[in-house]
């Protein structure tokens, strides 16, 4: 690796959530949507695809744009379509072929929409419209609700799967009828809501996630469509086990094969983290394993969604085996909100019974190990950023006063730091380092404490008072060697902003 890389690992201005990372020749390429800096709704921006080659996943670049929403013969630009959660499989005429869904869709169907495909020579070149996924009658396929579609070659059979689920759908008729899940059910399919109470009762459903097969064409379906999960939370296998109730599937298809084992990755219920589960088989039996990732660490050691370690909300992401390393790709959210979301990976372990123990939220990411303890660190490559009590926003803006990483003209820092924040880095490798120097303004006054641990013996300290440019404060702390992470707490008044530490 010729520099370090840590997370996020796009450059700051750079927002591309829901990465599906794929090894394409001898780099890594990954598709995701692409929000706005401060935007106010999902999606905001076209489609970019970045990539790095495999042996050097600190040098990543891109071309520019590779499809725009406005490519799409449905695109109405009075609803400002976006293009939601893509993905991109190699057909086997050696093109790449790029499935999408469009948000804001009204069409015969309904607001479901159905799944766009484009076509391009290379991964990440300008991709070119082609057609929608269809019925062998020429239709569109949209029997089920279309949503973050994902794709495998799986040895010459191309794949398809997709889906969503609202989780009120997941309670009884009764509930479900007061909660006028039939009435958005029906607004979402076309149909009526008599005919959507109908089929709850036949045991059917529009949601869920779904498999079939494509023909050469790459658009035609060539199998009926099967659900590869459990709508209802009780009574399966899949939903019963102790490990998997709570988990089941919200959003956020992506499929794998490692051996002769198909891993399908998802967004849960829960909506913070990458679950996956696991089938013999490519479109039935799949049995849940666990979490991968959450962006809030909620899980991981037993760590309930109260002590969350970050603002938490959606994730959507997939895992891939990188020279030889398996990584979980997945964002992160900023800006207060789900609407400025950044990508981030973790190395994982694939056990040798398959199993995928949960990985830790970190700074260092992709680095091949942590990172050097010297130097000087953007303030926002914290992986932990909590005052106590930060809240899980899904779809919204938050209001509330709470530390965040923010943005102002080309800068980007952490703002709101009031009392009680608590800043966590990990890892770092240290060599007898004895100074921190922190980049801070703003309206606070208090202390900021050094610590190796949350709530850990002190290893220095520096008072700090309101300035309305950015200052330095240096802090003498005891020698400190090792692979650690790293934490700083401020306690006072007011609210600080934070841009930068200086180790060394």
């Amino acid at each position: 690796m010729k520099k370090q890389v840590y997370n996020p690992y796009l450059p700051l201005n750079v927002y591309i959530p829901d990465g599906e990372p794929h090894v394409f020749g001898s780099r890594v390429y990954v598709f995701g949507s692409h929000d706005r800096e401060a935007g106010d709704t999902f999606c905001m921006e076209p489609y970019e695809v970045w990539s790095a080659p495999v042996d050097d996943l600190s040098d990543w670049s891109c071309p520019g744009i590779s499809y725009e929403a406005s490519q799409d013969p449905a695109y109405d630009s009075r609803l400002r379509n976006a293009l939601y959660a893509p993905d991109v499989v190699q057909g086997n005429d050696g093109k790449y072929y790029l499935y999408y869904c469009l948000s804001g869709y009204r069409g015969k169907g309904g607001y479901a929409s159905p799944i766009g495909v484009a076509v391009c020579d290379t991964p990440d070149g300008r991709y070119e419209y082609l057609g929608t996924v269809k019925n062998p009658d020429g239709t569109p396929f949209m029997k089920y609700i279309n949503f973050d579609p994902a794709l495998i070659n799986d040895n010459g059979v191309i794949r398809l799967y997709s889906g969503t689920w609202y989780p009120m759908a997941e309670l009884d008729e009764e509930t479900r009828r007061k909660d006028s899940i039939d009435q958005k059910e029906a607004e979402l399919s076309g149909k009526p809501t008599e005919h959507i109470q109908s089929l709850h009762r036949q045991g059917d459903s529009v949601f869920g996630p779904i498999h079939v097969t494509l023909a050469d064409d790459m658009m035609t379906i060539t199998s009926e469509p099967v659900r590869i999960l459990p709508l209802v939370r009780t009574g399966t296998p899949f939903e019963t086990s102790a490990e998997g109730k709570g988990h089941g599937f919200f959003e956020g298809s992506s499929i794998r094969r490692i051996k002769d084992r198909y891993y399908f990755v998802y967004s849960s219920s829960d909506n913070h983290e990458l679950c996956y589960a696991t089938s013999d088989s490519p479109d039935r039996d799949f049995v849940y394993g666990g979490t991968i990732v959450s962006n809030g660490d909620i899980g991981r050691n037993g760590r309930k969604p109260e002590d969350r370690l970050n603002i938490t909300g959606t994730t959507h992401g997939g895992i891939e085996c990188i020279n030889g390393q398996w990584y979980v790709f997945y964002h992160r959210l900023t800006h207060k909100s789900d609407y400025s979301r950044q990508g981030c990976a973790e190395k994982i372990n694939i056990e040798d019974d398959g199993r995928i123990l949960q990985t830790e939220i970190t700074s260092c990411g992709l680095n091949d190990g942590p990172l050097e303890g010297t130097g000087n660190y953007p303030a926002v490559i914290c992986c932990n950023l909590t005052n106590g009590r930060m809240p899980h926003t899904s779809n919204q803006q938050q209001t509330v006063c709470i530390p965040y990483i923010g943005s102002e003209a080309e800068e980007r820092f952490i703002r709101d730091i009031s009392d009680g924040t608590l800043i966590g880095y990990k890892y770092f490798s240290f060599h007898d380092l004895q100074n921190i120097t922190l980049t801070v303004k703003g309206t606070g006054t208090g202390l900021f404490e050094v610590q190796n641990e949350p709530n850990g013996t002190v290893l220095g300290q520096t008072s700090v008072q309101p300035s309305a440019h950015w200052k330095e404060y240096t802090i003498p702390i005891s020698p400190l060697s090792g692979i650690r992470p790293l934490y700083l707490t401020f306690h006072g008044e007011g609210l600080l902003d934070l841009i930068a530490i200086h180790l060394g």
